[in-house]
């Protein structure tokens, strides 16, 4: 009885197969290992800006009572530049850091492009990498957080800038109470933005000094800020 005699060799088909997927593979590692030493990078990069004086006050705009904050605050670091996105009225802010007599209103810049708070990230990121900020301060409100700390860890830790919070007190609808649902969309939203924002640098065309703003123009026309910020009296 014959046998029958069978190529074991491996056909060009299996051997190109085979090629592809050790390339997959060494593709894999490769991206594995880059990805490994940008976190590292980034971590040693984070907890040295931690122990530096804070680059830039970021505030988020929701609340009159988080720009009277800031303004006193500027009275103590009138260097540091303060970046609000999206906040009051642009005569309401202006009024209430002439209330507090500050001679550097040139450091306060107004980003109006936002419309959400994960658009007040979106727009400011890049505004912050052109400064530098290695080390910012967030200033919300207390019914604003975890969802805007956690926000703020993600999409600025990718971005090596380091974040502490100052929280302001306050009291009417800014007091309200946020819900998970909310809180969950807006961090996975990020987590799903972070990877991108490196490289991806949206643009705003309506980021403007607080000395621009054009008060002769606001002053013949009516305008109304929250009446916390006690403007008039």
């Amino acid at each position: 009885m014959k046998r029958k005699v069978t190529n074991s060799q491996p056909s060009p088909a299996s051997k190109q197969l085979r090629r592809k997927w050790q390339f997959l593979q060494r593709l894999t590692f490769g991206l594995c290992f880059v990805v490994v030493i940008c976190l590292i990078v980034n971590t040693i990069t984070i907890i040295s800006a931690s122990s530096k004086p804070i680059d830039a006050f970021f505030v988020l705009g929701g609340s009159i009572s988080r720009e009277i904050h800031v303004a006193k605050l500027a009275k103590q670091y009138p260097q540091t530049p303060i970046l609000i996105s999206r906040g009051s009225p642009d005569p309401c802010i202006w009024l209430i850091f002439q209330r507090e007599a500050l001679q550097r209103m040139q450091n306060v810049w107004l980003e109006k492009c936002a419309d959400s708070t994960f658009g007040n990230f979106y727009y400011s990121i890049p505004i912050l990498r052109r400064w530098r900020v290695h080390k910012v301060k967030l200033i919300t409100s207390e019914t604003h957080l975890p969802r805007a700390k956690w926000m703020a860890q993600i999409l600025f830790g990718v971005q090596g800038i380091w974040v502490e919070t100052d929280i302001v007190q306050e009291q009417g609808v800014p007091g309200n109470h946020e819900s998970w649902l909310k809180t969950g969309l807006d961090v996975t939203r990020s987590l799903l933005w972070a990877p991108l924002s490196p490289i991806i640098q949206p643009k705003c065309a309506y980021v403007m000094r607080l000395t621009e703003v054009n008060m002769d123009f606001w002053l013949n026309r009516r305008f109304k800020c929250e009446r916390q910020g006690r403007i008039w009296e």
